[in-house]
C-alpha cells in the first residue's frame, strides 16, 4: 500500500467512536510520520478552541484527529474545547505528548449573570446568559462540588435537549425523533447537541420520505423551503425550530445555567483558568464590557476568549474590526492572556485563522503570548501542580505582567515530546530556577 493511501486509511480510524482504535491509528500514524519526516517546524499559527466530536465537531474530529493535523499543519499550539464535558482530555493531552504538539484542553458552556441580568451579553436575545470558558484543564474533578458540578452540567444538557426534541417532534411530525435511539448512537460518549439533532431530523426525513419530491415538498411546509444542501438544510432546521422564535424555543430563566461564580468556583477546584469568551462588542452587555470584567474578575476570572474569525472582514477596516482591537487593548491592559481560536463546529469554519492578513497579523505576538501561557499552564499544574493560578504562583508573582512573562518563556522554552521532565520540578524552586532548568534540559 502506498504511503498516502495508509495514511488515509489511518486518518480515517481516528474518528472512530472506539478509543483504542484511534490510540493505535495514532501511533502508527506517528511511526510514519517520523520515519517518512512528515512533520514540519511549528510556525506562528495556534488555534485553542477546537470542538471535538464530545460535543459537535463539523468534520467528525475525534481529539486524536485534531491533534494529528495540528502537528502535520505545523500549529505552535493547539487546544480542544468541548460544551459541558472534559470527555477528550486524557486523550488530547496522551496525542499532544505522543505527537510533540503543545496541547491545551478547554470545557465551555453557558452561565448566568445576575449583574447582567437585563442586558443581552453574547447569547443572542438572551439578557444575563453567557458563553463562559474554563481553560486549562489537566485532570479529571476530584472534589465533591466539582464533581457534582460535571455530572449536573451533562444531565442539564441533555435533559435540555430531550424536552426540545418533544417540542419540535409536534411540529415535524411524521418525522419524529427517538432520542436515544436516532440522536445519541452519533455521539461517542451521549453528549449530543441541537447539531446532532439537525442530523438526525434530516436522516428521518429520508427513511419517511425516500421520494426526494415529497420529501423537498415536506420541508417547504415546515421551514419554508428546501435547501438542496445539507449544510444549509440542518442549519434552518435549526434556525427554525430551535433558535429564538422557533416552535422548539424555551426562553432561559435564570435558573437555566449555572451563577458565573459557580462555574468559576468549578474551574478553580479543577485547577483551570477561568476565562471570559467575547463575541463582538456590539450587544448591549459587551458595550459594558469593563464593568462585565469587573464582575468576572471579582469571582475568579483570569484570561479571556475570542474567535478572531468573527470579528473582521479582510480588506475591511470597520466597526467590528475596531471593537477586537479594543477588547484585545483591555485585555492587555488587566494583564489577562488571551485565548483564540476556531471552533470547527460548523461547516467553512477555518481549521486555523489566517494570522497572516492584515488584519490579524498586528495582534498576532498577543495571541502567540496567550497560547503559550496557556500550555505552560497546563503542563505545570499536569506534572507539578503549579500552574497559572496555583498557590506557588501567587507566593512568587506579586504583578501579573511578571506572572504572564514567566509562563510564556515557559511555554516557549518546553519541547513537548519531552514535557513529562518537569515531573523534576519542586515546589521549592523560584522562577528563575525552573527557566534554568528548562534552558538545560530543551536546549534552549
Amino acid at each position: 500500500m502506498r504511503l498516502e493511501e495508509q495514511i488515509n486509511e489511518l486518518e480515517s480510524a481516528l474518528d472512530s467512536f472506539q478509543e483504542t482504535t484511534r490510540r493505535d491509528a495514532l501511533q502508527r500514524l506517528h511511526e510514519l510520520a517520523i520515519k517518512h519526516g512528515l512533520y514540519p517546524e511549528p510556525r506562528p499559527y495556534v488555534n485553542l478552541h477546537c470542538h471535538t466530536f464530545y460535543s459537535y465537531n463539523a468534520y467528525g474530529y475525534s481529539p486524536s484527529k485534531f491533534a494529528w493535523l495540528a502537528r502535520r499543519r505545523g500549529l505552535m499550539v493547539a487546544g480542544i474545547v468541548d460544551f459541558d464535558v472534559l470527555d477528550g482530555m486524557e486523550e488530547f493531552l496522551w496525542a499532544g505528548e505522543l505527537l510533540g504538539l503543545r496541547t491545551v484542553v478547554s470545557l465551555e458552556s453557558r452561565v448566568f449573570v445576575p449583574e447582567f441580568e437585563t442586558r443581552v451579553i453574547n447569547s443572542p436575545g438572551e439578557p444575563g446568559v453567557a458563553y463562559h470558558m474554563g481553560v486549562g484543564f489537566t485532570t479529571p474533578p476530584r472534589t465533591e462540588f466539582s464533581t457534582r458540578f460535571l455530572e449536573l452540567m451533562r444531565y442539564t444538557a441533555q435533559q435540555r435537549n430531550r424536552e426540545l426534541l418533544e417540542r419540535v417532534n409536534a411540529y415535524l411530525d411524521p418525522v419524529v425523533l427517538d432520542y436515544d435511539k436516532d440522536v445519541l448512537p452519533l455521539t461517542p460518549r451521549g453528549n449530543a447537541t441541537e447539531r446532532h439533532i439537525c442530523a438526525a431530523y434530516e436522516r428521518k426525513a429520508m427513511e419517511i420520505f425516500p421520494d426526494p419530491a415529497s420529501r423537498s415538498e415536506f420541508w417547504r411546509r415546515k421551514l419554508g423551503q428546501c435547501p438542496p444542501d445539507s449544510v444549509t438544510l440542518q442549519n434552518l432546521i435549526r434556525a427554525k425550530t430551535m433558535k429564538r422564535g422557533g416552535v422548539g424555543y424555551v426562553q432561559p430563566t435564570p435558573r437555566s445555567f449555572p451563577v458565573m461564580s459557580e462555574m468559576n468556583k468549578f474551574i478553580l477546584e479543577c485547577g483551570a483558568i477561568p476565562t471570559l469568551a467575547w463575541l463582538d462588542g456590539t450587544s448591549e452587555g459587551e458595550q459594558a464590557i469593563e464593568e462585565l470584567l469587573a464582575v468576572a474578575m471579582e469571582s475568579g476570572v483570569a484570561a479571556v476568549n475570542i474567535i478572531p474569525d468573527r470579528n473582521y472582514t479582510p480588506g475591511v477596516k470597520d466597526q467590528k474590526l475596531q471593537n477586537l482591537f479594543d477588547f484585545v487593548a483591555l485585555a492587555e491592559k488587566y494583564q489577562l492572556p488571551v485565548i483564540v481560536g476556531t471552533e470547527m463546529n460548523a461547516p467553512g469554519n477555518k481549521f486555523v485563522d489566517a494570522f497572516e492578513t492584515d488584519e490579524l497579523r498586528p495582534l498576532v505576538p498577543i495571541f502567540l503570548k496567550g497560547a503559550y501561557i496557556a500550555y505552560a499552564h497546563t503542563i505545570l499544574q499536569r506534572y507539578c501542580g503549579m500552574g497559572y493560578l496555583s498557590d506557588w504562583a501567587k507566593r512568587h508573582f506579586a504583578l501579573k505582567s511578571e506572572k504572564n512573562q514567566f509562563y510564556e518563556q515557559v511555554g516557549k522554552l518546553t519541547r513537548p515530546e519531552k514535557q513529562a521532565l518537569l515531573r523534576g520540578l519542586s515546589q521549592t524552586f523560584t522562577p528563575a530556577t525552573i527557566l534554568q532548568n528548562l534552558s538545560e534540559w530543551f536546549g534552549n
